[in-house]
């Protein structure tokens, strides 16, 4: 028996329920990193500078390389991109795709011997940011194709995978991801598609159904994952586990049976159904190891974070500008409507937002670049933060534009509409927040359990603990020595706001016990402390650079004025998360909750629309029939064969 399991079988007042779900995540997750993360640290009130000062920088050569690739980009965007068509029409033009091909932005993360760019993650999301300002469908069709596409084969392919599958990649060829099914969202461990082995041994069976694969009806491959049954070489004892698998359109008893719906935003990308009826995988077209699926599809997130992150930082910088030029030049009352408080304050919280989102990002990918082990918290956290942020700032830019900012062609409504996604996927911000709690207290938790249940093994430890909770001595604060000396009272905020967060985290396993694991509302707001002081360490790690290279006095000024109030918003944001551990409206929503839910049985099904393929068979194709007459239909089947078929043709005809 595990650790792990030896101490989630400690656990009191935990349901069975629960307790398999904790059971389920950890082996998901599968054994702690040998190092702790920057976050996973502050945990434990350890503030590790050196993981995040000085600020993370790409070399030299890479960063001429890739401002020659965004230079070409830039105006290709501001002169032929179909950004309204796209959006209005629902399609992004092939031609607009092999022209991203053309670029080089469409094989960026592919090496170089296998025709690609060879850029590392940074650089990439430096792409995507500038994408990002321009048109979010094709920022998401960018991302979907190279960091959970090409991203899996890059870095979990076989030497004859890359050979076979990157050159066409990085030339021409779409690719896509299935992890999400109908009854598979965030819980991607939780899938219901299934593979098996052939009689003859050589190949896998696939039987299911997938959802929501980004361009699926226009790739030419597709990683597919799926559960298993897979023989643990140690214990002889049979596992159902997740496999990663190569597929591509043209198998048997593939069925592409929707390229897409019609949805609110991000409208040019096309999410594909796949119904897999009894598909012969060849075991060549294994990825990475029979069941390691979820290692690939949690790395490839890593990667699909960072950059739905660089989307965001593009779209609200967009937004940002606009309402900012907007503010001078609408008046209202004789004067601009900038010069009003209200206004300023939206301008003010916009522009910290939008420094701490560019900040985060790159501190995110630095780390990502330098192939730091522990990672998950970062990244995850980057994806919280940019997400709400970078909608808050759409958000605040359609209030500032008023009723302009509404109309279409003022462009800002795309913003708002495309950015609103982003918070849904690649994991809910809700399930981010219990995730960032969970794997960053892990194992402070387990620490403190091991103390509670054998306090005679760790007697020093031991009192220090009980100290700290019961008599309120807090240990000493981290020292924070990296910045420059003009920024020595917000790294003083950092040391104090680093051992408070610590602290309040093990008071609230003492309070709450073994409950805290499914008390998502403690959960929330020790989550949101942590990534406010990260958001605020990025930032003076940014800012901290600035100084350094003697940035325009003017430009400092500014710069300086801004992160004092991503540091105030973030001191805040914290001493408000602390109060509400204590102080909070939890009762009374548990109380209302429970009443509401009670009504919902009254409910009649056919009123409502219902998960297709609920679990709950007395509802399972109960609910409402939607109205599809003026929604537009895309169709089934691969157009993938079409698509490369009409670029060679484009190619002959212009040479």
């Amino acid at each position: 028996m595990s650790t792990n399991d030896q101490l989630v079988d400690k656990l009191k007042n935990v349901s069975e329920k629960d307790r398999k779900q904790i059971q389920d995540a950890q082996e998901m997750l599968g054994p702690d990193p040998s190092t702790m993360g920057f976050i996973k640290n502050l945990f434990w009130g350890r503030f590790r500078e050196e993981l995040v000062f000085p600020f993370p920088e790409e070399a030299a050569e890479e960063r001429a390389r890739c401002d020659a690739l965004l230079n070409e980009l830039d105006h290709y965007l501001k002169t032929e991109h179909p950004t309204i068509e796209i959006d209005q029409e629902q399609h992004i033009p092939d031609e607009a795709i092999q022209r991203l091909f053309d670029i080089g932005v469409m094989g960026m993360i592919i090496p170089q011997e296998f025709g690609g760019g060879g850029f590392g993650v940074t650089s990439y999301n430096r792409v995507l940011e500038r994408i990002g300002q321009t048109c979010g469908s094709t920022a998401v069709m960018v991302s979907a194709h190279q960091s959970i596409g090409c991203g899996a084969i890059n870095l979990f392919g076989t030497d004859e995978q890359k050979k076979y599958w990157l050159p066409r990649m990085a030339k021409g060829m779409l690719s896509a991801f299935c992890l999400s099914e109908p009854n598979v969202g965030c819980d991607a461990g939780g899938q219901e598609t299934w593979c098996t082995e052939s009689e003859c041994g050589e190949y896998y069976i696939i039987n299911g159904e997938k959802k929501w694969a980004t361009s699926g009806a226009l790739s030419g491959m597709f990683t597919t994952m799926c559960k298993h049954d897979v023989v643990d070489p140690k214990s002889g004892k049979t596992k159902t586990k997740v496999t990663a698998l190569i597929c591509t359109p043209d198998m048997d008893g593939i069925d592409i049976f929707s390229r897409n719906r019609a949805k609110c935003g991000i409208r040019g990308t096309w999410q594909a159904r796949v119904r897999f009826t009894d598909v012969k995988v060849p075991k060549a077209n294994l990825l990475h190891k029979e069941g390691r699926g979820v290692n690939v599809a949690l790395t490839c997130l890593n990667w699909g974070r960072c950059t739905l992150s660089a989307g965001m930082v593009g779209a609200g910088r967009s937004a940002y500008l606009q309402a900012l030029k907007w503010s001078e030049t609408r008046y209202q009352f004789n004067r601009p409507i900038g010069e009003f408080e209200l206004v300023r304050d939206y301008l003010a919280t916009m522009a910290a937002y939008n420094y701490a989102m560019d900040a985060m990002l790159y501190m995110t990918t630095g780390i990502v670049d330098r192939n730091d082990e522990d990672i998950m918290l970062e990244t995850a956290i980057c994806k919280v933060f940019c997400s709400e942020m970078g909608f808050r700032c759409t958000n605040m830019a359609m209030q500032v534009m008023g009723g302009e900012g509404y109309m279409t062609e003022n462009e800002l409504e795309r913003l708002w509409r495309d950015s609103r996604i982003n918070t849904i996927v690649e994991g809910a911000n809700e399930v981010m927040h219990a995730f960032v709690f969970a794997y960053g207290s892990k194992q402070l938790g387990e620490h403190m359990l091991a103390i509670r249940s054998a306090p005679w093994k760790h007697p020093l430890t031991g009192i220090k603990l009980a100290a700290q909770l019961f008599l309120g001595i807090r240990p000493g604060a981290p020292r924070v020595s990296g910045l420059d000396a003009s920024l020595r009272e917000h790294a003083h905020a950092l040391e104090t706001l680093t051992r408070e967060f610590s602290h309040q985290v093990k008071r609230m396993f003492k309070v709450h016990e073994d409950a805290i694991l499914t008390n998502q509302m403690v959960q929330r707001r020790l989550s949101s402390m942590v990534i406010w002081i990260h958001a605020m360490t990025c930032s003076l790690s940014r800012l901290d650079q600035s100084i350094k290279a003697g940035i325009d006095a003017k430009e400092l000024e500014h710069d300086r004025a801004i992160v004092d109030h991503i540091c105030a918003i973030g001191g805040h944001a914290v001493r408000k998360s602390i109060r509400g551990l204590d102080t909070n409206t939890d009762a009374t929503m548990r109380a209302a909750a429970d009443a509401v839910w009670a009504t919902v049985g009254s409910m009649p099904h056919s009123d409502y629309s219902i998960p297709e393929k609920t679990p709950d068979e007395s509802a399972r194709g109960q609910g409402r029939v939607p109205d599809q007459t003026f929604i537009k239909q895309f169709g089934s089947g691969s157009i993938a064969e079409r698509i490369e078929r009409d670029v060679a043709q484009m190619e002959k005809d212009l040479a």
